[in-house]
Parts: C-alpha cells; structure tokens; sequence
C-alpha cells in the first residue's frame, strides 16, 4: 500500500519557516507516523509571502471581525493574505486523507489560539488557515501537534485518517450501493464504538441505498460516517463492542473460555488492561473459529499493529 497523503504544517518536519527562522521539528511525526504517511508540508504564511524571518503575527478582534495583525504594528493586517493564499491550495487539499496542524499559530492553529481584545488574549479563535481547511474540507481528519501527545486522541486521528483513505480508494474504484454496503459492513463495529445511535443511523442511510441515488447518499454517508468518528470512542462503548463480539463466539468457546473472555472485557472496563488485551483474545479465538463479519471489520486491526496505539487506550 502506498503511503497515505497528509497535509502538514512545514515547521513540524523541521523546515525552517517560523516568523523567527526556527522550526518546530516533532520526531513522532516524522520518525513513526513517516512510516505510513507521506507528508504534505505547508507554510500559509510563506505562501502568503510574508517572507523568512518577518513580523510575528496575533488574531485580535476588531471592529471588522477577528483579523490576523502584526504584534508590535496592528496596522499591518495579513489576514486577506492568509485567506488567499489557503484558497488557491484547494487542489492539492482535495487530495489529502489528513492535516497536522501547528497548535497556537494565528494562522495552523485549530482550537483555542490566542484572540486579543485590547491587550487581554481569550483561547477561543482559530487560525486563518486552519479555519479555511476546516470549513472548506469538513470530512478530512485534522489534528494538532500538541494533542497527539493524548493517547485516545493520537489513535482517534490516525484511526480516521485510514477509515478516510480506505473511502477515497472506494470512490476511486467506483461507487455502488453493494460497494457502500460492503464499506459500512467492515466499518460497522468502528462506528458503534465512537457512538452507538450515529452508527444505527447510518446503518439507516446505508439500507436505502440505490445505484440510481449512490452519489447523494454516498455523500451523506461520509458526512455521518466522519461526524461520528470525531467523538473520541468510551471505555463503555468499546466494551459494549467487545461484548457483541463475543456473542459470536458463544457456540463455539467451552466454559472456561468464555469466562476468560468475560473476565478480560471486566479487567479493561475496570482500567487494569489497555484495549489490545481483549482484542488480541478475541483474534485468538477466531483464528480457530473464523466468521467472515468479525473477519472482515476493521474494528479489529483498525490500523498498522506497529503503531501500537491500542496499548495505551
């Protein structure tokens, strides 16, 4: 498999693109998610030609909105600069299955960057860029540096990400209401692992698929499909997962397996094991017992096992 296209805020892999001629390298990024991404880097206020070094930047609310102005001069007002520049990237973004995003920056910053209003800053804005991608791709899966540093929000991102590549392949291939269905089938237990009424209503939109309307489903689908993949999946909803897992198995474990079973799925409700020990349990059992939906749902190896992240979730 090739590696999967994801846009990256440039100073992450080291380049040297700050206001300040420094760079923000992150080694995790680059060293283990490198493996399997093939990194886009981007710098909006480069592209904007606002130059290397240049006058540091902040978002302030003004009387015309919050606008992206120098620090030490107000006057000087990049936000338009900003907005065109992200604008005319939308090829490219089209093609991606993710973004990293610099945490902070006036301009990369998803969440709670710095507004200032006279000289008291709120943690309520987002960057200009940041806010372009988000408004301008709503399906694809972004994220900040500094919170993947959270483990259930590091295997959260990365896990859409391959839930978002596996959809393009699927468009690229052909979309058709058995492909659809087949698509949600593998997806199903993923979904009512992040939220249980989202995944019954996809399942919903999923029934009434058609050849003659694939398109206009298709497209509500992902939406749902992505909207719900965002929710951080619970402790209680995986355990629910596992639980309905293992009622496949009900016929074919003796007494003792099972209560193995059950006791591990207790120990990971309770918090003494990560995700990966009932996962792996249940691999075992259907290595002997195979059965083509547990088989086939990405629920079970949701992304490369070297990435590890189930062991800290």
């Amino acid at each position: 498999m090739h590696n999967i296209p994801v846009g990256i805020s440039s100073c992450l892999l080291g380049h040297e693109v700050r206001y300040d001629g420094a760079h923000k390298y992150h080694s995790y990024i680059e060293r283990t998610l490198g493996r399997y991404f093939a990194f886009k880097p981007f710098c909006p206020e480069v592209e904007a030609g606002l130059g290397i070094p240049r006058p540091c930047v902040q978002l302030r609310e003004t009387a015309d909105g919050i606008r992206c102005v120098g620090v030490k001069d107000h006057s000087f007002d990049v936000t338009d600069r900003l907005r065109d520049a992200a604008a005319r990237q939308a090829n490219w973004l089209d093609g991606l299955c993710g973004y990293i995003l610099k945490k902070d920056s006036p301009s990369c910053g998803m969440t709670r960057v710095k507004v200032y209003k006279h000289e008291v800053p709120a943690r309520n804005g987002t960057g200009i860029f940041a806010g372009y991608l988000q408004s301008a791709f709503p399906n694809l899966p972004v994220e900040e540096e500094g919170r993947l540093g959270d483990p259930g929000l590091r295997e959260n991102f990365i896990q859409r990400v391959f839930v978002y590549q596996r959809w393009r392949q699927l468009c690229e291939e052909g979309l058709s209401a058995h492909g659809l269905m087949t698509f949600h089938s593998r997806h199903k237990l993923i979904a009512m692992s992040h939220d249980q009424n989202r995944a019954r209503h996809l399942g919903r939109i999923v029934a009434g698929a058609t050849d003659a309307r694939i398109e206009a489903i298709a497209a509500e689908y992902i939406t749902e499909l992505m909207a719900c993949l965002k929710i951080v999946a619970s402790r209680g909803n995986h355990v629910n997962v596992l639980q309905h897992i293992q009622g496949y198995l009900k016929r074919a474990l003796d007494s003792d397996d099972k209560q193995e079973l059950s006791d591990t799925i207790e120990n990971y409700r309770i918090g003494q094991v990560p995700l990966i020990v009932p996962l792996t349990l249940l691999r075992h059992h259907f290595r002997r017992q195979p059965d083509s939906f547990i088989d086939n749902s990405f629920y079970m190896q949701p992304h490369p096992a070297e990435l590890a992240l189930l062991n800290e979730i």
